[in-house]
């Protein structure tokens, strides 16, 4: 059975979207059997982070309300083998609005894929309860900056029902940390969270975006944001990887 693993933010601006798609590849080259789900009803984007833009023609409302089945609806990606999309629709109607139904989806889910990563809508609005309903884990991804790490702890006060949480700092850049005294122990500390990956900033991940190309097809897969994509899947499988070195 498959594990489901919900990515969250406290505010938008973070990368998470970025995070959950350059993830969702580093299983899959692993070998996973991957399906990304993106839960942020109107405002999706993680089709356009994997190089998927508008190749989706069903959406999770569709499997949930008996439209299709989720083995129809789920995108395969057309150039990375064992990963798939189910994407958001533009608008949710109030009778599909409620856990229930993506309860059962996620059910589906565990079934067919060994991971299901879903990019949860940021802030704490209704869908992302919806994401965090089923989740077996969780991934809070913030930035080295007070406002957002503040924005991460109080997520975290919403992820209470789940065992496994961890943190994510996205888009390092090593000068600021030194400018402003701040270390990662910091980050670590605000948001009372164990760390499960940094990231560094790279601008090779807006370049994959606009190339419509996943970032480990696009730049060095063994260096920048990429290499630590990979780093934080193998750790989620279990391996011992170490911090990536941001200079």
């Amino acid at each position: 059975m498959g594990s489901v693993i919900v990515m969250t933010s406290g505010k938008g601006g973070t990368g998470k979207t970025s995070l959950t798609g350059g993830l969702a590849v580093a299983l899959a080259l692993r070998g996973r059997r991957v399906l990304c789900i993106d839960a942020d009803v109107g405002l999706r984007n993680l089709d356009i982070t994997l190089g998927m833009a508008d190749t989706a023609l069903m959406d999770f409302s569709d499997v949930m309300a008996g439209r299709c089945s989720l083995d129809r609806a789920a995108a395969p990606h057309p150039t990375v083998e064992g990963l798939w999309l189910l994407t958001a629709p533009m608008t949710l109607p109030a009778e599909a609005a409620g856990q229930e139904g993506f309860l059962a989806l996620l059910d589906q889910a565990r079934q067919a894929y060994d991971e299901v990563l879903i990019d949860s809508p940021a802030g704490l609005g209704d869908g992302f309860r919806r994401a965090v309903c089923g989740a077996d884990r969780a991934i809070v991804t913030a930035v080295n900056e007070p406002s957002s790490l503040r924005d991460a702890q109080r997520v975290v006060g919403q992820l209470a029902h789940l065992d496994t949480v961890h943190l994510v700092v996205n888009r390092v850049r090593p000068r600021l940390l030194r400018r402003q005294k701040a270390t990662i122990d910091d980050a670590m500390d605000t948001a009372g969270l164990p760390l499960l990956g940094l990231v560094p900033e790279d601008a090779k991940v807006v370049l994959a975006a606009a190339a419509g190309k996943p970032l480990a097809q696009y730049a060095n897969p063994r260096r920048g944001a990429a290499r630590a994509y990979d780093n934080i899947a193998q750790r989620l499988l279990g391996d011992q990887v170490p911090l990536m070195r941001i200079r």
